[in-house]
């Protein structure tokens, strides 16, 4: 193809590659989820059916993106992990963070009936993204525990807040009286005013999501016989785990392996 006179204008773009030999981690957030969460009514403090459809987008991500090997996801954020091994678009920041967040965007209006059958979408659910390169498997570890520990806090924050407010006292009451309060005066307020024992809430809520790549035993029809044929894959599988401690690392050393290579779904 010939040169055009306006081919110039390319020289204008950034080179925006990421470092070489870095973890790269995907971060999405929800834009303006707070109003969002209030015009599609989810439940106070944690709705199930929400962070659901959450961790299917996430899911439908990594399986369009195999360069992706673990994912972490609270409230409405996520987290994609990608190896110092990984090529994607030859490692151009724009090019990946408009993938993943429009993957994951589109993914979770696609989804949302599925969840929400009784509930219309009122609205295009929005996120953005941003980009992070860590140099080191520490720094990664660290970033995830960063997130899960975020995830502690705010959702024991939220748990006391709502307990209080769904026994009648007013928003503004409720952080009045958790002003200044640190985890145990919560946990104190939650087992002895509401009888809740925050330690015995479900993990989702405490700890978060995981997903990993795990082998699975997948099951369909043969096209040549028309019989039921089984075989293993590596399908993304969303787990609750603690990930700040060494056994999930131990359990799962292939997760920070620098050359990871996914094979195919």
């Amino acid at each position: 193809m010939a040169n055009s006179k306006y081919e110039y204008v390319r020289n204008f773009e950034l080179d925006d590659s990421a470092l070489p030999s870095t973890w790269m981690v995907v971060r999405i957030d929800g834009r303006g989820f707070h109003g969002f969460s209030d015009m599609h009514t989810f439940d106070k403090p944690n709705d199930l059916k929400a962070l659901g459809v959450m961790n299917k987008a996430a899911i439908e991500v990594m399986k369009n993106i195999r360069d992706i090997t673990i994912a972490y996801g609270q409230s409405d954020e996520y987290s994609f992990v990608l190896p110092p091994s990984c090529n994607l678009y030859s490692r151009r920041i724009s090019k990946i963070i408009s993938t993943v967040v429009s993957l994951f965007a589109s993914n979770y209006a696609m989804h949302w009936s599925e969840y929400f059958p009784d509930r219309k979408l009122l609205v295009a659910p929005c996120f953005d993204a941003r980009l992070v390169c860590y140099p080191t498997k520490k720094v990664l570890r660290d970033y995830l525990s960063w997130r899960q520990a975020d995830c502690h806090i705010n959702n024991l924050y939220n748990t006391a807040f709502w307990a209080i407010v769904h026994s009648g006292k007013s928003e503004q009451e409720a952080e009045e009286k958790l002003r200044g309060t640190f985890s145990k005066d919560k946990n104190e307020i939650l087992f002895s005013e509401f009888n809740i024992n925050y330690n015995s809430l479900a993990p989702v809520y405490r700890k978060g999501s995981v997903i990993i790549r795990k082998e699975t035993e997948v099951k369909s029809i043969s096209a040549q016989t028309g019989k039921e044929v089984s075989r293993q894959k590596r399908v993304p599988t969303v787990l609750h785990d603690d990930i700040i401690g060494d056994k999930f690392w131990e359990e799962h050393p292939e997760l920070l392996a620098s050359n990871t290579e996914v094979a195919s779904l």
